[in-house]
């Protein structure tokens, strides 16, 4: 029997592939597992696909111009910057996402990084490694009660993160200019611009998209504004930060520390200078990674699939103007 549909995976690294083959036979669908590199390949086996899940693969113009039934194109994860997602509306291609897998896993990870960065874990592990035993290497060490943690952006991420830092007593301040004050108070978290987070926060968390207001927002200038013993951590995206930037505080003192899971680009430059830093701590984009936050991922991504080819709307629908073919 002819397949109804050709649902194309361009790209995974996952070991297996049992709820994206389980939700596509549902609705009469063939799976096409992938690894496409460049956009030609791309083109040449997604044309005639009826759905596109993607991972890591840029799905351009060029080939949104090329799919020639295509009804959504889901990726897996959250970020849709590798989408061209006006492309994708212009041509009544449905874009999702998955939105909600990993949240407490991410917000694990940024607390994971605050704190090893904070007690200098990695350095000290590492002094001890080479048979230096002195707890005095890493001073100075202040405690955590009574420390200010500033959230760049509030969404639900951050909102794990503040219950989180609350509970080692840590005072919570958020810039978000979409946040409402009702919203701030039920955390029980204080509402600031953001000058007053960078200048006053002895950890900033960041938790924003990018924007271009937001690319790159954690330059110099702003670097040069926070306090000198103020740690970093990003979860976000690579590119909310210049990289040179970030080296040159560093090194210069502006800030005291950076904890990283994501950098721009990715993987990290192999000659990077971060990767040198004993006061750096680089992950490689894992914080969303756990088996249940990637069973979670990949049964949801596969479903919004399923869910398109059967007539409906996707839950997570990124593109909300598209008129669909």
């Amino acid at each position: 029997m002819t397949p109804k549909y050709k649902v194309v995976v361009t790209d995974y690294e996952y070991q297996s592939l049992h709820w994206e083959e389980k939700e596509v036979s549902s609705v009469g669908g063939i799976l096409v597992p992938c690894q496409l590199k460049t956009e030609q390949e791309l083109i040449d086996e997604c044309k005639d696909a009826d759905a596109l899940l993607v991972q890591y693969a840029k799905i351009t113009r060029k080939v949104i111009e090329n799919l020639e039934k295509c009804k959504v194109i889901v990726r897996y994860g959250v970020g849709v910057d590798s989408l061209d997602i006006e492309a994708a509306t212009e041509h009544g291609i449905y874009v999702a996402n998955v939105p909600d897998y990993g949240l407490e896993d991410v917000a694990d990870h940024a607390m994971a990084l605050l704190l090893a960065a904070a007690r200098k874990v990695l350095y000290l592990h590492h002094k001890v490694v080479n048979d230096e035993w002195d707890y005095k290497l890493a001073k100075p060490l202040y405690r955590l009660r009574g420390k200010t943690l500033g959230l760049m952006a509030f969404g639900n991420i951050a909102k794990m993160v503040a219950n989180k830092a609350k509970a080692f007593g840590i005072n919570v301040l958020v810039y978000d200019p979409y946040l409402s004050e009702k919203i701030a108070n039920e955390y029980e978290v204080s509402l600031v611009d953001f000058d007053t987070l960078i200048k006053t926060s002895d950890f900033i968390s960041i938790h924003a998209p990018v924007t271009p207001e937001t690319y790159q927002i954690f330059n110099q200038s702003v670097f040069k504004q926070m306090k000198p013993s103020c740690i970093i951590v990003n979860t976000a995206r690579g590119a909310l930060i210049n990289e040179n930037d970030l080296v040159e505080a560093l090194e210069k003192g502006y800030i005291a520390g950076a904890a990283l899971d994501v950098t721009d680009p990715e993987p990290i430059s192999k000659d990077s200078k971060l990767k040198t830093m004993e006061n750096v701590i680089i992950t490689p984009h894992a914080a969303w990674y756990t088996e249940e936050a990637q069973d979670s991922l990949q049964r949801q991504a596969a479903q919004e699939v399923a869910r398109v080819l059967s007539g409906e709307k996707p839950l997570n629908l990124v593109n909300k103007l598209v008129q669909p073919k």
